[in-house]
């Protein structure tokens, strides 16, 4: 969750948003934020509220999500944000897939999943943390 859409009018959600919107805001104001009301203008609370300026300052960013996920719309945004920012990588959508989808290894869409974070891995991480990629390629190749 990168902004506070779920707190938004459930109307306007997808049928997947609208279900979970109430678990969401659960978590978020009792188990993340020490003082929500405090925070729910934070950018470290919620990254999708940060100000243009601040987006600018992000360090080059891949957005990962499924297609049917329940993050899909925020996470869309903050992507045509940081987009804009000068700060996108990549937007990366697992076609056919749902929130925790990666954690069900009979589903098609667990291995498109993995094979783009390999790809991501490969792309963008390589050189820039040689031991993080042998632990990442490790992983992916056993």
């Amino acid at each position: 969750m990168v902004d506070d859409y779920c707190f938004s009018d459930p109307l306007a959600m997808t049928i997947e948003e609208r279900e979970s919107s109430g678990t969401m805001r659960k978590v978020w104001k009792d188990l993340i934020a020490a003082d929500f009301e405090l925070q729910k203008t934070d950018p470290l609370l919620f990254p999708g509220k940060a100000s243009d300026a601040l987006l600018e300052k992000f360090p080059p960013t891949i957005i990962m999500e499924c297609e049917f996920d329940h993050y899909i719309t925020e996470a869309t945004r903050l992507a045509h944000r940081l987009r804009r920012a000068g700060r996108l990588l990549e937007l990366v959508v697992v076609p056919g897939a749902g929130h925790a989808s990666s954690l069900t290894p009979h589903l098609k869409s667990n291995q498109v999943f993995f094979e783009s974070l390999k790809t991501i891995a490969e792309e963008y991480i390589h050189d820039t943390n040689p031991e993080l990629t042998v632990a990442i390629r490790y992983e992916f190749n056993n």
